[in-house]
């Protein structure tokens, strides 16, 4: 039952969100009035306000890949009943036609959940899952660290798993520490200029991004940030190629797949200018790692880290 809303801030591009397949900046709170596993009703603040859940949900159904993740590290897998057709992680996930996209309510409810975990992008759905007594979570794209552990603990708590949530949002949060202070230790005064490219149209991410978080949090200078019109492209600036060789990034990440997009990159016109394409440190990125924010984002602040120090020692 939900008991009240509030006007959530504009979402990402929906092109690119759609990527991610999350949805408020908050990432939902993740507060509840339950202090330990299996305590309920609880209440929980999701994208659009407070949610009161009855009772322990037996039949989930997740409509995005990043909270299905979730949802398994925290403990409650064994109550996902269905996953759309993005959630390929982790491997015993119960992967199905559904889409996270456009839902179809009627396909949805033939589940029958009790619990559906809805990304921002797909809210209109909400309602009409409302309407027929379907509890719904609404969550937000995350644009930093402090949202992926929100998210951990709301649904922990939302599940029945309070404590598991807090105990994953604790390890990924304490991995994440330790990594960034390992890279700025052996990295030093040294600051690298970073290109990250989304897609081979040379779509960017800046700082106020999940992925640009990262890349900060790592003592990195992401070029993106005085790309003109960065502001007003929601974070997500198209870069020139003129641009980017003139910026001579030191690394270049490049977020989508593609085997022979690191060599397509390296023969654009001048990119044999490029600092990172002169030293190698082109790095192409797991596609569905680099897009979501869930546990694995340890394993994607690793893979940058790695890339760093491989780069300062260039």
């Amino acid at each position: 039952m939900r008991i009240a809303r509030f006007t959530a801030a504009a979402a990402l591009p929906a092109a690119l969100a759609l990527a991610a397949c999350g949805g408020p900046e908050s990432g939902g709170s993740g507060e509840s009035d339950a202090s330990s596993s299996g305590a309920f009703p609880v209440t929980v603040a999701d994208a659009r306000g407070d949610v009161t859940l009855d009772a322990e949900p037996e039949r989930i159904v997740s409509l995005s890949p990043t909270a299905t993740e979730m949802l398994f590290a925290v403990g409650a897998g064994d109550q996902v009943v269905a996953a759309d057709e993005y959630s390929n992680y982790p491997e015993e996930a119960p992967t199905t036609d559904l889409s996270g996209f456009t839902p179809n309510v009627e396909a949805v409810t033939d589940e029958d959940p009790d619990l559906v975990i809805l990304a921002r992008d797909a809210e209109d759905s909400a309602d009409q899952l409302e309407k027929v007594g379907v509890d719904v979570l609404v969550l937000e794209a995350a644009t930093g660290f402090q949202d992926t552990y929100d998210q951990l603990r709301l649904l922990g708590e939302a599940t029945g798993h309070a404590d598991e949530g807090d105990a994953e949002a604790e390890r990924v949060q304490g991995e994440i520490e330790d990594i960034v202070a390992d890279t700025r230790e052996a990295v030093g005064d040294t600051e690298l200029g970073v290109y990250h490219e989304v897609d081979d149209a040379m779509y960017s991410a800046t700082s106020d991004t999940f992925i640009g978080q990262v890349y900060s949090e790592l003592g990195l200078d992401n070029i993106a940030d005085r790309a003109e019109g960065a502001a007003e492209a929601g974070g997500y600036p198209q870069l020139s190629p003129e641009f980017v060789v003139e910026e001579n990034p030191d690394l270049v990440f490049l977020a989508y797949p593609g085997g022979d997009a690191v060599d397509d990159l390296e023969e654009r016109p001048a990119f044999d200018t490029v600092t990172a394409v002169e030293n190698g440190d082109v790095v192409q990125l797991d596609e569905d790692v680099s897009s979501r924010w869930g546990p694995r984002v340890v394993d994607l602040v690793q893979s940058v880290s790695d890339a760093v120090i491989a780069a300062q020692e260039d």
